[in-house]
């Protein structure tokens, strides 16, 4: 998108001596981790297809009495192909060829868990209001086209697959839902967990389709260790990640929809805090790109009519539980960010610092309890 900043890495090593960018990039991520090497078939495939490829390993101390438990994680950003005005099952089907690409090469590069974006087979129409052709395309989880589509690639390439979608609930009267589809590596659905948190606020009029999700806060043993998935707005939630940890993840995906007006600043930051303050890893993905729609729709903040939501800035990233993280992808370019990252350095985490051990819960569950009371008061000393 002409105007718009790539990459702020980028940014950094053209305009930092070398002398100091060493030192600004510790500040800014942490330890130094180590870039992964692709297969050439791979390089090829992101060259050949425009999508960036970055691979970074975060590395755990060697243990004597547990062996490595290295996986491979991914997530993909991507723009959408077609025109807002196109078919839905054309728009559907491009993004679909898009994406099978990018998935194979995630395959090359050895990937055991990839994640999508939000709503990743459609234009993320939420801003409009407009119910058609929006809701057409909502599926089924167990028997939608394309839960079969990503069935037989996870089959195949033997990766579990995340597929947020927005989901036709058929067995509770044809609503909507916000929810993630967890494939097994093995083809197999192997559950589903929806969005907890609905943002109102400004052109995410989101409770016009769907509202907050009945799933809770599941967490999916897999082959490749145990998974969750915080769908965007939670991430501005500390206690919806809280959960996840609770329940004992080990990688939680953070699939997102936001654009730069309103979120960039905070972007950086949340899923990095998060990885600390529960020691796990987190891949937070975000979409890319500019989408224009057929009519104008308002804000509700006194800004004129419009036709788009404004810049996905993409920057998808990976965080470690020791406060470290990878760059971002491209502001601007479809991508596939991969980290293999050993799942021991949870615990060593949580043995060097003790967060969960110092964490309190019964303080605050009393605390939490007497909050939600309707007649409750803050508690300030005069």
């Amino acid at each position: 998108m002409a105007g718009e900043v790539e990459n702020i890495e980028k940014f950094i090593d053209e305009h930092l001596p070398s002398d100091k960018l060493k030192e600004v990039k510790r500040l800014l991520y942490g330890k130094e981790l180590r870039s992964l090497e692709f297969p050439p078939g791979a390089q090829e495939l992101a060259k050949a297809k425009e999508f960036e490829l970055k691979g970074y390993a975060c590395d755990a101390a060697i243990e004597s009495t547990r062996s490595p438990r290295v996986v491979r994680i991914a997530g993909i950003q991507n723009k959408i192909v077609l025109s807002t005005s196109d078919p839905v099952s054309d728009q559907r089907d491009a993004i679909w060829a898009k994406i099978s690409d990018i998935i194979k090469c995630a395959a090359l590069c050895g990937v055991n868990v990839l994640c999508l974006q939000e709503a990743w087979t459609m234009p993320f129409a939420f801003c409009t209001r407009e119910k058609q052709p929006w809701a057409e395309f909502a599926e089924s989880v167990e028997n939608g086209p394309t839960t079969k589509f990503l069935q037989q690639l996870a089959q195949q390439y033997n990766m579990v697959i995340i597929s947020p979608i927005l989901e036709r609930e058929e067995d509770h009267g044809d609503i909507l839902q916000n929810t993630a589809v967890i494939i097994s590596n093995t083809g197999e659905v192997l559950g589903k967990t929806r969005k907890n948190h609905i943002p109102r606020v400004g052109d995410f009029n989101e409770s016009t389709y769907y509202m907050e999700g009945n799933t809770g806060h599941p967490v999916f043993q897999t082959q490749f260790g145990k998974i969750a998935v915080n769908i965007c707005y939670g991430r501005h939630h500390p206690q919806n990640w809280m959960m996840y940890g609770l329940n004992g993840a080990e990688i939680v995906f953070n699939p997102s929809a936001t654009v730069g007006a309103l979120s960039e600043p905070l972007w950086p930051i949340e899923a990095r805090n998060a990885a600390i303050a529960n020691s796990y890893f987190v891949c937070g993905i975000n979409r890319v790109g500019t989408e224009t729609f057929p009519n104008e729709f308002t804000s509700g903040d006194g800004r004129a009519a419009h036709k788009d939501f404004g810049h996905f800035y993409g920057s998808s990233y990976v965080a470690a539980p020791d406060g470290s993280r990878t760059p971002g992808l491209s502001r601007t370019q479809d991508g596939l960010i991969v980290a293999e990252v050993d799942l021991n350095l949870c615990r060593q985490v949580k043995d060097r610092w003790g967060f969960r051990m110092t964490q309190r819960l019964d303080l605050y569950a009393e605390e939490l309890a007497e909050v939600v009371q309707p007649f409750w008061k803050p508690n300030i000393v005069n």
